[in-house]
């Protein structure tokens, strides 16, 4: 299986999905088709945490000042559910590996798995 939730409003997003062989992908715009419950249970068994499918960078992270709050994995996994952009984006499924987030060295990892896109 190849899967990638991503939002399309988001810059990042947008420059990795180009950058990226994307064929065979099933896209989920994540503000059109909100992550369920059991596709986020599918991430979790690959995670192991739902803190590390958590996006801290979220306006609303900030907003409702969680910083300054004991989150556990409970409530990470409610926000998840309640809003989309508690989603750490982009999330790249292969096969049965998980690729989460958009540091150089998950991307860098995700090209490795699925070959770099020709130009």
């Amino acid at each position: 299986m190849k899967k990638v939730y991503f939002l399309q409003t988001c810059d990042t997003c947008r420059r990795i999905l180009k950058e990226v062989n994307l064929e065979g992908f099933e896209l989920q715009e994540v503000k059109v088709k909100p992550i369920n419950v059991a596709q986020l249970e599918e991430l979790y068994a690959h995670t192991k945490s739902y803190e590390a499918l958590f996006n801290r960078r979220a306006k609303l992270y900030k907003e409702m000042d969680l910083k300054n709050q004991n989150l556990y994995e409970k409530d990470y996994r409610q926000f998840i559910l309640d809003d989309y952009t508690f989603l750490k984006r982009p999330v790249f499924m292969v096969d049965n590996e998980i690729f989460v987030g958009n540091s150089k060295k998950v991307i860098d990892d995700l090209n490795g798995k699925i070959g770099y896109k020709s130009i």
